[in-house]
């Protein structure tokens, strides 16, 4: 006699924007088996068409659509047992906490949320049903970051004494987030929130530790108003049908994108987004060169450094111990072309597609007295970040067991959270800042 069928798990997807497709895709190609998408939220009908038109390409049939602000009954009708929320940033926390009352688990993108208050709100929601936030840390799930956090665990370099943390976007990605949504702090938190949880929630999971004091200085130098003294501004307020933008390496041309013209282009007449303005028109409220010293509960300090118009794309992690030094370099573009400086990164949403530039990733052991000894670098690819993206859909919606707790939970999502807070506090007040200041963790 055969076993019964698995029931698969119902998800719904609040926020059908870019950053939804990556989950669409999981769920409607690799994850079938185990996990099904039952409905999908928005604030916007055109966007919410152009996910069903693309699922039946996929061979998959379209699906319910539910507007934003009936979300609490798409819940109820389409029996959802996790909701995926992919929204703005500043809205994540009405969504994860109206789907833990109604009974379900909740996977996050990051960042979990944008201040404290929210996520106090989250904190609170989740011990008050005892559901499930996860936060989507994806770079966790990546190859070489999984070696890192082995090789520290088994005493590579000993007592862990500090980490230094470069990443640099290119002028075509760290462009990107001064043209759409994210260039205003109130609705992403800045780079420090939005950006850099990735790199701080990393840190904290290969420490195995939380950070205690942060602080932090920045400024935004090169995209926004402020920047127009470089030489690089054209007068125009958005790229499309725009003279002035046709020669401009930093507008975006959504309607070459296929994609990006059926989620935004098309979808204006409904609530007037522009996904393509002038990265140096005036209203940029976030930096784009940021440093960071943090120090954590270990006794352990990080100096970080995020610069968002680098000529190429990667990151460097040194991390100095008792026995010696690790080392990783990630080179993942690195140039930017002229003929893809138009573009997004890799010429694809969500970094799906590798780009036409060469990249590599390194990683070396220094130990003391010995020389430097190259560590193999297996399964990382310069598609869907480093692999990750796969590697996480597999745990999140497969099923698939994961011997490294890689999971994120509202926990480490606030831990994460809470440094680019104190960050950002401390680049206001030019001090110091206690993260237990900011919010009460247990």
């Amino acid at each position: 006699m055969s076993p019964p069928a698995r029931e698969r798990v119902r998800h719904a997807l609040v926020g059908a924007g870019a950053r939804a497709e990556m989950f669409v895709r999981a769920l409607a190609l690799d994850h079938a088996d185990t996990a099904e998408l039952v409905a999908l939220a928005d604030v916007n009908q055109a966007r919410m068409d152009a996910h069903n038109r693309w699922l039946v390409e996929l061979g998959h049939p379209p699906v319910p659509t539910y507007r934003a602000a009936d979300f609490a009954a798409m819940l109820a009708k389409e029996r959802v047992d996790v909701v995926l929320v992919t929204s703005v940033d500043v809205t994540h926390d009405e969504y994860v906490v109206a789907a833990l009352r109604a009974g379900c688990d909740v996977v996050a993108e990051k960042p979990m949320t944008v201040d404290a208050p929210r996520c106090r709100r989250i904190l609170d929601a989740v011990a008050e049903t005892g559901r499930r936030v996860t936060v989507a840390f994806n770079y966790r799930y990546n190859p070489l970051h999984e070696l890192l956090r082995r090789m520290l665990a088994d005493g590579a370099v000993g007592e862990i004494g500090s980490v230094h943390f470069e990443w640099l976007l290119d002028v075509r990605h760290g462009a990107d987030y001064f043209r759409r949504w994210h260039r205003d702090k109130a609705t992403s938190g800045g780079l420090l929130v939005h950006k850099a949880s990735h790199h701080f929630d990393l840190v904290n999971w290969w420490l195995d530790a939380r950070p205690v004091e942060v602080h932090a200085a920045g400024r935004l130098f090169f995209y926004g108003d402020t920047g127009r003294r470089h030489g690089y501004a054209r007068d125009y307020e958005r790229a499309h049908r725009s003279p002035a933008a046709e020669d401009d390496p930093f507008a975006l041309r959504l309607a070459e994108h296929p994609r990006l013209r059926e989620l935004y282009l098309d979808a204006e007449s409904e609530d007037g987004y522009h996904r393509d303005r002038n990265v140096f028109a005036p209203g940029v409220t976030i930096e784009d060169d940021l440093a960071v010293l943090a120090r954590y509960s270990s006794g352990a300090t990080m100096t970080y450094h995020l610069t968002a118009y680098a000529p190429w794309e990667g990151y460097r992690v040194m991390i100095n111990g008792s026995q010696g030094r690790l080392e990783l370099e990630v080179t993942e573009s690195d140039h930017v072309s002229p003929a893809g400086a138009g573009a997004l990164k890799g010429a694809a949403l969500h970094g799906d597609e590798a780009a036409v530039e060469r990249g590599e990733a390194r990683l070396t052991l220094r130990p003391f007295w010995a020389p430097p000894v190259p560590i193999p670098v297996e399964g990382w690819t310069r598609q869907g970040h480093g692999g990750a993206d796969a590697r996480m859909t597999r745990v999140l919606l497969g099923g698939q067991p994961d011997p490294l707790d890689r999971a994120a939970t509202a926990y480490d999502g606030a831990l994460a959270l809470l440094t680019g807070l104190a960050a950002n506090r401390s680049l206001d007040t030019g001090a110091p800042v206690r993260v237990a200041d900011l919010l009460t963790l247990p």
